[in-house]
This record gives C-alpha cells, sequence and structure tokens, in this order.
C-alpha cells in the first residue's frame, strides 16, 4: 500500500516510480527511476545526454577553496577524520545487535599510518585516548599504510567513551550551514595499563 502510493504520488515528476512494482523488480532484478509506465524499461543512467537545464547542458561553478576550520596545531597535530565501517554501516543501533557483523567489527579501531604510530611510539593493538578541543575518546590502534600520514580515521558507530561523534566540529559551513563533522584536529596518547581505569 505504500509503495502504490509512492508510485501514485510520484507520477510525472523527476524520480517516477509509477512505472515500477514489485512484480517488475523481482522480475528484472530491479527497476531503475524515472519509470513512467509499466511498459517503460527504466532509467539506468541518468543525464546521458542532456540536463534538466534550459539548454540541456551540464552548468558548472567555479568556487575558492576554503581550508578546513580547524587546522593543526602543536598540540592537536593529527587531522581527524570520521566515517562508517561495512560492517556497521549505518549508525549501529541495528547491526551491532547482529552477531556475524558484530563479529567483523566488535570494537572502533583507530587508523592511523605505520609511519605516524612508529613516530609516536605506538603499535597496533595499543588502547589510546584521541583529544580534541570538544573532548576525548579511546580506541585501539590498527596501523595502516592507507591512510595518510597526518591523518587517523574512526567510525562513528559506537557510543560512551568510543563515541567519535564526541570529539567533532560542529563549525558550520558559510554556504551550506552543514556542520563540518569529517575533519577536526586532534591528539593521540597511549593509554598505559596504571591509566586505564
Amino acid at each position: 500500500a505504500v509503495f502504490d502510493e509512492l508510485r501514485r504520488a510520484t507520477r510525472g515528476g523527476p524520480a517516477d516510480y509509477s512505472g515500477i512494482s514489485y512484480a517488475r523488480i523481482n522480475a528484472t532484478d530491479g527497476v531503475f527511476w524515472p519509470c513512467p509506465s509499466p511498459d517503460h524499461e527504466g532509467t539506468p543512467r541518468l543525464f546521458a545526454d542532456t540536463f534538466p537545464t534550459e539548454n540541456g547542458r551540464a552548468h558548472f561553478h567555479a568556487v575558492s577553496h576554503r581550508s578546513i576550520a580547524e587546522e593543526p596545531t602543536a598540540a592537536y597535530p593529527l587531522l581527524l577524520t570520521t566515517g562508517r565501517l561495512l560492517a556497521q554501516y549505518q549508525s549501529g543501533t541495528q547491526t551491532r545487535r547482529t552477531r556475524a557483523l558484530n563479529d567483523l567489527a566488535e570494537a572502533p579501531l583507530v587508523e592511523i599510518h605505520p609511519a605516524t604510530a612508529a613516530g609516536l611510539g605506538l603499535s597496533s593493538g595499543d588502547r589510546v585516548t584521541l583529544s580534541t578541543r570538544r573532548g576525548a575518546a579511546r580506541f585501539i590502534v590498527k596501523t595502516t599504510a592507507t591512510i595518510r600520514e597526518d591523518t587517523v580515521f574512526v567510525p562513528f558507530h559506537w557510543g560512551g567513551e568510543q563515541s567519535a561523534n564526541n570529539l567533532t566540529s560542529s563549525i558550520l559551513d558559510p554556504t551550506s550551514k552543514l556542520p563540518e563533522f569529517k575533519v577536526c584536529a586532534t591528539r593521540t596518547d597511549l593509554i598505559r595499563d596504571s591509566d586505564a581505569d
């Protein structure tokens, strides 16, 4: 009933679902929108020949680069970026209840380049505190050459003392008004056994 309402509501619009049905989806292993009628093949690639502009051509706009709001300093020498893990794709509110997925990623790891880790006296498996101007969180180190030497990565699916969201910046982009969640300055400190609790 909800899908039929979606089909009716989108009829004639840019994302027209009116020609899509569950039977077609099952029979063809998927149908791409827009699909304005049951005999339409669907649209696997939008804008292959034209764009929805007055002359049918794409319009590009040059913009000036603006640096990040929070550059690294002596106190916070690394860049922190956050993101998703495949096994915990969205917030973790669903996937962390699934044993098979939890076995793939049961805890958040901070990814650090081996050269950076060596410079900080860290090794894979060490426990560290990441600190920013807003707070701190604890992670286990995973060294990987797939990350830049000036950057560390942590997933944002966990809460509590492993919450990457306690670290990120909420400074807004002046045009889009989106917060700059994806990058901020951080430092990494080894948690020694005497500091653990």
